[in-house]
């Protein structure tokens, strides 16, 4: 092997055992999350943005370094999902930029690379924070910086590399008190490293399963269809089987009777050696068994029928959509909301919201997510509610990758921002006014969110043990104990102040009415002065997100 230089097709493979030793390790990586609620999901989102490139890389037969770099800056770019997935993006933009002018890269090149990377990221970062991703991947291109004119040996190069980044990861708790007292380390952080050795293994030849899980969607609403329904089986089985004893009519007969007990639309070819099959049926792998007790099997093929037709269903869905939008005028402004439960949306949708975009702490949507959206509002100015710090990123990244409509970002960072933004929304002032006071007002909302903790951790100055119920404020917990409603007075009690005018209480799909009815009241009666509203707002995993203002 060739230790000086790697061409595209290395690269290209150190990139994907990169991205499948980042979903190996994701789990982990989401357990990392400083906060103890059951929606760690730096793993997920960053896994969820390389594999996206990945599914482009993968789709190269004989890639260039241009083509490569495409693929994985495009992809990685419409996949990016959350703070971490969004800067690991930028991470590979920067890279990407580089590489492309080069056939073969060697130690000097790369580090050109990483150094472009850093900028890219920074840059695409309001305030960056150190002690996060950012500080190990710039502490990885410093080292790549100052060894690489010296270090022709690529897995030497490599090797100091990682190991330098592993150290300023471990030093992140000393940059961020909150990492420390939690007793982790930077949970993006530790994604780009977990990219990196694997990228390692790939240059150095291991051993490496390159089948990756297909990318979910975050849950858009989407178009759904009986008819896929009227399909009785659901899976299109095709395979050839090696004979290895006499195949005799008989057998053979008995062979297609049970195959036509398990499915249909059946087709059994035989000759003295082979036996190619096809069925329909809901178990594959009944009809694989069977077939293994009459030899080895080969050229097998798995379709999910229904899921094709699902999704012929969304394109002719969006087509007609899209035939709609052109037949009636473009309006002047709309409207894009991320929101997450069925009263929540119902909330947005009253307000005028045009498009609702499933998702939030649990799921954070993609930036080709809120792109998909955009191309749904038929507006000349749309403006998009991220509501989740996590998700504003990816909403500025479709902002800057859409050209024909203009796009604002209000960076609410929850749904109660996101709330009263859109009820401050004023159809006869301007696109800029209306932005103006849409920022001026989301300062003013105080929320808190009530929820469960999942492991056992001290934050700000608070002993938590799993199971413990806690009210998390904007910048930090507010309550700990035991009892939902007990915690969310509690939580109430801390925000209020004496500019307090509105509490509104959204409690979720694990509160019943009733009890959200009786915590109102005592609200209510706690302070008679504030108007206090209560909306099922049906989260997940949240029992009541409260505001105040």
């Amino acid at each position: 092997m060739n230790t000086n230089t790697v061409d595209a097709k290395m690269l290209g493979r150190m990139f994907l055992a990169g991205a499948k030793n980042l979903e190996a390790k994701k789990e982990w990586i989401n357990e990392l999350n400083v906060f103890p609620v059951p929606d760690g999901d730096t793993g997920t989102n960053m896994t969820l943005t390389i594999l996206s490139a990945a599914s482009e890389v993968s789709a190269l037969e004989d890639p260039t370094m241009k083509t490569l770099a495409k693929a994985i800056s495009s992809g990685s770019l419409r996949g990016a999902r959350g703070n971490s997935g969004v800067i690991l993006s930028q991470l590979l933009r920067g890279f990407t930029k580089t590489i492309e002018h080069y056939d073969t890269v060697d130690a000097p090149a790369f580090a050109k690379a990483f150094e472009k990377g850093v900028e890219t990221a920074y840059k695409a970062v309001m305030k960056p924070k150190e002690g996060t991703i950012l500080t190990v991947a710039r502490g990885a291109a410093d080292k790549a910086l100052e060894i690489a004119e010296d270090c022709s040996d690529l897995g030497s190069f490599f090797t100091d590399v990682i190991a330098h980044a592993e150290h300023v990861l471990s030093r992140t708790p000393d940059m961020l008190p909150v990492l420390k007292e939690a007793g982790v380390v930077d949970s993006g952080g530790q994604g780009l490293v977990e990219v990196l050795k694997g990228a390692f293994d790939g240059y150095l030849g291991k051993e490496i399963d390159m089948n990756f899980e297909k990318p979910k969607s975050s849950g858009m609403s989407k178009p759904v269809s009986g008819e896929e329904s009227n399909i009785k089986f659901g899976y299109c089985t095709e395979f050839i089987i090696m004979l290895d004893k006499t195949f005799p009519e008989k057998e053979e007969q008995a062979f297609k009777e049970y195959l036509m007990s398990i499915g249909d639309s059946l087709v059994v070819v035989a000759d003295d050696e082979i036996v190619k099959v096809h069925v329909h049926t809901n178990d594959p792998g009944m009809a694989i068994q069977k077939a293994l007790t009459y030899g080895q099997l080969s050229n097998m093929k798995i379709d999910n029928m229904r899921l094709e037709h699902h999704e012929k269903v969304i394109k002719e869905a969006e087509k007609l959509a899209a035939q709609q939008r052109e037949s009636v005028p473009e309006k002047e402004v709309g409207f894009i909301s991320v929101s997450v439960g069925d009263g929540m949306g119902d909330i947005f949708r009253d307000l005028g919201a045009d498009h609702l975009i499933e998702g939030g702490q649990t799921m954070n949507p993609s930036t080709e997510d809120v792109l998909k959206a955009i191309e749904q509002v038929h507006a000349k100015n749309i403006f998009v509610f991220p509501n989740n710090k996590n998700i504003i990123l990816a909403a500025n990244q479709a902002r800057d990758l859409t050209e024909d409509k203009n796009i604002i970002v209000i960076p609410t960072k929850t749904i109660p921002q996101g709330i009263t933004a859109l009820i401050n929304y004023v159809p006869e002032k301007t696109v800029e006014q209306n932005t103006e006071e849409m920022l001026q007002c989301i300062g003013n909302v105080k929320t808190g969110q009530v929820t469960y903790a999942v492991r056992d951790t001290r934050i700000d100055d608070k002993e938590i043990r799993q199971g413990d119920i806690m009210g998390i404020g904007d910048h930090g917990i507010l309550a700990v104990g035991q009892g939902v409603e007990g915690i969310t007075m509690e939580t109430i009690d801390a925000m209020v102040d004496e500019d307090t005018e509105i509490i509104s209480v959204y409690y979720g799909s694990d509160v019943s009415t009733e009890d959200a009815q009786r915590l109102g009241e005592k609200l209510e009666e706690r302070y008679p002065d504030f108007d206090v509203e209560v909306n099922n707002g049906g989260q997940p995993i949240y029992y009541y997100v409260v505001s105040v203002e």
